[in-house]
């Protein structure tokens, strides 16, 4: 291991890595010790370990949060999912898992598919400042999205306003539409959310460790693995592409 990208990631034994507390499918719960569990908490072990240092967990509330924390040395690497917006100041690797985002529309809505969406006057509820939301704002042309903190604040916000379409994460999205008589999930999706595994840009050596550890894990079976021991398949999947 190239004491370069020690001395990147953690000059003092210690791999701190940030871990957005918010998405269930990447935190399933808790070890006994408090830690976060799940799929992104395990990729940063095994990258501590391949460094052959200890690691801690840095957990944050969002991920806007930890977008934001980049730049205050609040970690060393932050698992989040990879955006344009947010890879102005996080160099990021690929993606190491993907989920499918799309919408939740009440009973009795007119909007049969994606498209449908992004019409003048239909209002979206969104959770602030999501992979989805950053997207979403990049992309609708005509419909308002409403934003609210976090995915649960969001649904409130879906339902109390009686708003035309919640966005989301398809998994999330098929346990909220049980509560919602006569709700659907529309068909496809607008966008597919990438995980990804980010540093300070200055940390070039590191990047460039992080960017082969990811292939790697996703090649030797490793991404697919968590996801099995921590019962997500089929909700989280193991990314393709570049």
């Amino acid at each position: 291991m190239s004491q370069e990208v020690v001395a990147e990631l953690a000059p003092n034994g210690i791999l701190r890595a940030g871990i957005n507390m918010s998405n269930p499918l990447l935190v399933t719960g808790k070890t006994d010790a408090g830690d976060p569990a799940g799929v992104s908490p395990d990729m940063a072990r095994a990258i501590a370990e391949r460094l052959g240092v200890e690691v801690k967990y840095v957990p944050f509330p969002s991920p806007g949060v930890l977008a934001d924390a980049v730049d205050d040395d609040a970690y060393d690497i932050g698992l989040i999912a990879a955006e344009p917006a947010r890879a102005e100041s996080i160099a990021f690797t690929s993606a190491y898992v993907e989920i499918e985002a799309t919408y939740l529309v009440p009973a009795g809505s007119p909007l049969a598919v994606i498209d449908d969406v992004d019409r003048p006057g239909i209002q979206i509820a969104v959770s602030d400042r999501s992979a989805y939301d950053l997207y979403l704002t990049r992309a609708l042309k005509h419909g308002e999205l409403h934003r609210a903190k976090g995915l649960g604040g969001a649904v409130d916000l879906f339902t109390s306003a009686k708003l035309d379409a919640l966005a989301g994460l398809r998994p999330a999205l098929i346990e909220d539409v049980k509560t919602m008589p006569g709700a659907r999930i529309l068909d496809g999706n607008y966008t597919t959310v990438q995980q990804a595994i980010g540093t300070q840009p200055r940390n070039s050596a590191a990047a460039t460790f992080l960017q082969d550890f990811v292939m790697e894990a996703r090649a030797s079976g490793l991404v697919a693995k968590l996801i099995e021991r921590h019962g997500v398949e089929g909700r989280l999947l193991v990314a393709s592409g570049i």
